[in-house]
């Protein structure tokens, strides 16, 4: 997996490599800004000697990482002015100052910046605030961003966009808007929450992590006592997806709930999904009229009656049976008599069970059967559900953001997972998939791993099937969420424009395959 760095992680392990002697603050600050000229040459070989480069610096040390690519620049022969929002005010970056103007460099007030300047540049570097920013920006600084954005030059962030919370991706101005992504972002060590999150995913542009040598410091913290506050990137792999063995009920055997005559299609594609996804049967439980409907179209997915509560216990009585999905399709007033014997019951087994769509709205209504979810659910709200589901949460996501950090969709995530007591997928672009227990990663379909086709009528079925599907192989709920999530939009990213729903589970052989499956 991939390490996803908050601001406060990443200055704990700088700090760390200082603190041991085994680098200066000085020495990773060139090591910063070399590796921004190296990425700058790597992504336009067409430019240098002669090429006119605008470095935008703040007071800290991002500015100080700015410094030291202007320097590298004009000795590459580029013609660099700077511009900074005054003096640098971090010892570091004080340095990179002195040795940009003792070399003949000057520095010019941000506020001077003008069309001129930026339309003139090939390149605009962006290095004022970086993941430091913990404040909304002043409108001067606001407006020198914005004209860097709109100039028609390449523009570079280090870091992160500056205007962007590098903990919650949030633009950090009250009423300001940046709406031109950076054509390329260079950060440190590991990707930062913020460039995977909210406005920071479709702002960051081609994103670039340059390696510092703290990969020790990274393994110190992913040992310690604090690893649960490590978001990851979501994956997958070969060895926890295939199947080396067994008969089909080895794999598990997954009930997917259904709702009347005419609202079956939901419950179809979910029961799909479950079975693409490798559980080893799968029964579409349906009301008594709803039986025909569902035997036109369903061949390899068996079908049972089940209108009614008790019809429920009674087909929960097979132990074989080892994961449910409920919701899709099903109907609200449906859900909640299936729920109340499905969870609602003082004594029983705890099966694996999804909740999507019409659960989510039901739970939302009924308090007491939101405290009886237990540790083997999964919640999958899309941010309409997690509003009814969460109100408090979604209004603190939705707020302006103040000072400190910005509240991320990670942090609702997680609050949302602990209040629960079971593992939440909250979808969108940026799904974050949180445990009870902290743990939390993220699965970013962005930037080359944009899945726009996703935006269909039955897409969320199809996931929520899968996670159910997986759970029924012996997946544990973080696990099935994640890895359920990552098949997911690698089966729109493989199939591509024109995907429907239906497309997505049978897509999935394909990604099994590049999976080398």
């Amino acid at each position: 997996m991939t390490e996803l760095l908050s601001t406060a992680q990443m200055r704990a392990i700088e700090a760390a490599a200082i603190n041991a002697g085994g680098i200066t603050g000085r020495a990773l600050m060139e090591h910063a800004g070399q590796g921004v000229v190296d990425a700058i040459c790597a992504a336009w070989p067409d430019l240098g000697d002669g090429s006119q480069a605008v470095v935008l610096c703040g007071p800290g040390n991002n500015g100080g990482d700015g410094y030291v690519v202007a320097r590298l620049l004009a000795a590459l022969g580029w013609g660099v002015a700077v511009f900074a929002t005054g003096p640098a005010q971090t010892p570091d970056s004080v340095v990179q100052q002195n040795l940009w103007v003792s070399g003949g460099g000057s520095v010019r007030p941000l506020s001077q910046v003008d069309w001129p300047d930026m339309r003139a540049a090939d390149v605009v570097v962006d290095a004022v605030f970086g993941i430091g920013l913990r404040r909304d920006i002043a409108p001067g600084i606001w407006g020198s961003l914005i004209m860097a954005q709109e100039s028609g030059a390449r523009l570079v962030a280090v870091d992160i966009l500056s205007g962007i919370c590098g903990d919650s991706g949030r633009i950090r101005a009250e009423g300001g808007y940046l709406d031109h992504p950076a054509a390329l972002t260079v950060t440190f060590q590991r990707p930062k929450l913020g460039h995977m999150l909210a406005d920071g995913a479709a702002l960051s542009g081609a994103l670039r992590v340059v390696d510092l040598g703290l990969d020790a410091e990274i393994d110190a913290l992913l040992r310690g006592p604090d690893a649960d506050s490590v978001v990851d990137a979501a994956s997958a792999s070969a060895s926890w997806l295939g199947k080396m063995a067994g008969h089909k009920f080895s794999h598990g055997h997954a009930l997917v709930l259904s709702g009347p005559p005419g609202q079956g299609g939901a419950a179809r594609l979910a029961a799909r999904g479950a079975l693409r996804v490798g559980a080893g049967l799968v029964t579409l439980g349906c009301p008594p009229d709803a039986v025909a409907e569902h035997a036109a179209q369903l061949t390899a997915i068996m079908i049972r009656p089940i209108g009614t509560a008790d019809d429920l216990r009674a087909t929960l009585s097979d132990p074989r049976i080892t994961a449910l999905c409920l919701g899709p399709g099903l109907g609200v007033p449906q859900a909640h008599d299936l729920l109340a014997q499905l969870i609602g019951q003082p004594k029983g087994p705890q099966r694996h069970v999804v909740l999507d769509a019409d659960a989510l709205t039901a739970l939302s209504q009924a308090p007491d059967l939101f405290a009886k979810l237990h540790d083997s659910c999964v919640l999958t709200p899309h941010g309409g559900e997690f509003a009814r589901l969460f109100p408090d949460l979604a209004a603190r996501l939705s707020a302006p953001a103040g000072e400190g950090a910005a509240y991320s969709k990670v942090d609702a995530t997680r609050d949302a997972a602990r209040r629960s007591g079971c593992t939440v997928l909250f979808k969108g672009a940026d799904t974050v998939i949180a445990a009870p227990s902290g743990a939390c990663v993220i699965n970013a379909a962005v930037r080359a791993d944009a899945a726009p086709w996703l935006a269909t009528a039955g897409a969320g079925d199809v996931l929520a099937g899968m996670i159910a599907g997986l759970l029924a192989r012996g997946f544990g709920p973080f696990a099935a969420a994640q890895n359920a999530a990552w098949l997911h939009a690698q089966a729109a990213r493989s199939f591509g424009p024109g995907l429907i729903a239906e497309d997505l589970p049978e897509e999935l052989p394909k990604v099994f395959r590049a999976l080398g499956m």
